[in-house]
């Protein structure tokens, strides 16, 4: 197996963590032997053994003389677990091939002490994709103002979210579906506007393949705190917690409703303070899932890090809700241009998943 190809197999087994790691990054490892695989692993879950662990053990004596391909440095603190690079020394693993460092400055330096030991490393292999797939938790170390904020869109083929009558149920496939659900799965938050929890009446839980190891909180950017206790949100708010993004301009009664319901209602001056606020609460990723004008003035403010778009083979014509409203116009030659993450089939629909900018950490 070339080094490439290793990488991207440690990267599929990376994703095998998603919705049970976090905070933790998501990480998988192999051992690779005269280039035939005798050991591979992956951080299954939080609090658990680590990938170069998992591979190392399912390895034995055969790692000895041989390289563990990894997609993330190896970590060098006694955390939960002992330092990855105890494991690796102790191992007789020759050479270590890592896609990028690890920013978390508590966990950072495995690069240094391996080749303090005589143990060869060689950094930056599948970097990009290995970038991508941790880019919330590269975020977090990165940037301590808000979340990481990925939106989410299903439309048709011509950018309609709706119907001329406001229907959206089902634009999307049944696969299309269940992917939202896994997807929601790796996620701190999950968050709508005001007028789509009044519309569609959302659950905005995990039901799908994947069950996290903590449920999403629920966050609904409602500045006038219009919810009221027939909505789901607000009826299950003691079984999932739901926080509401409301201005200092809301009502004192309808706060006081959400709040009798279970609700956490914060009281910001700007959309900018309220992910701050969320931030300050410990959510480090949150999922918009819409509606359209709340996703064009995260869009327009510069407060997106990734799209998920799913485009239906369908088309609703000019009378259809519009995906992006209220984006300015702009020369071609100044548009930004963003970075293609994956682009795949999900039944009849398409995913294509773009991301504002790479974030690479130092190498």
């Amino acid at each position: 197996m070339i080094a490439t190809d290793a990488m991207q197999r440690a990267l599929d087994l990376a994703r095998r963590g998603w919705g049970h790691v976090a905070p933790n990054p998501l990480v998988g490892a192999l051992v690779l032997r005269e280039g035939e695989v005798v050991g591979e692993g992956w951080h299954a879950e939080f609090g658990g053994p680590h990938a170069e662990v998992a591979a190392l053990g399912a390895a034995g004596d055969r790692a000895r003389g041989a390289t563990l391909v990894v997609s993330l440095e190896p970590c060098a603190h006694h955390g939960k677990t002992p330092p990855c690079t105890d494991a690796i020394r102790a191992s007789g693993v020759a050479r270590v091939v890592a896609a990028i460092r690890d920013p978390d400055p508590t966990a950072a330096g495995g690069v240094e002490v391996l080749r303090a030991a005589g143990v060869e490393v060689e950094l930056g292999s599948g970097a990009e994709a290995a970038a991508a797939l941790n880019a919330p938790f590269l975020f977090a170390r990165r940037r301590a103002e808000r979340p990481f904020v990925a939106l989410k869109l299903a439309t048709s083929i011509d950018g309609r979210i709706a119907d001329f009558a406001g229907r959206s149920q089902w634009l999307s496939g049944p696969e299309a579906r269940e992917w939202v659900h896994w997807l929601r799965a790796g996620f701190d938050a999950i968050a709508v506007g005001g007028t789509t929890a009044l519309r569609d009446d959302p659950q905005l839980t995990v039901r799908g393949p994947v069950t996290p190891r903590k449920p999403p909180v629920r966050v609904v950017f409602d500045r006038r705190a219009m919810l009221n206790a027939t909505a789901t949100v607000v009826r299950t708010a003691r079984e999932t917690p739901t926080w509401v993004i409301a201005s200092q301009e809301a009502p004192a009664a309808s706060v006081d409703n959400l709040e009798s319901s279970g609700v956490r209602v914060f009281r910001s001056t700007s959309l900018p303070m309220g992910f701050a606020e969320l931030r300050d609460a410990g959510v480090e990723s949150l999922l918009c899932e819409g509606g359209g004008a709340l996703g064009a003035r995260l869009l327009v403010d510069g407060l997106v890090d990734r799209l998920y778009w799913v485009q239906a083979p369908v088309w609703l014509g000019e009378q259809g809700t519009p995906a992006f409203p209220g984006i300015p116009d702009g020369p071609i030659a100044q548009a930004a241009r963003w970075i293609p993450v994956e682009r795949r089939a999900l039944g009849a629909d398409t995913l294509l998943v773009l991301d504002r900018e790479l974030c690479l950490p130092g190498s």
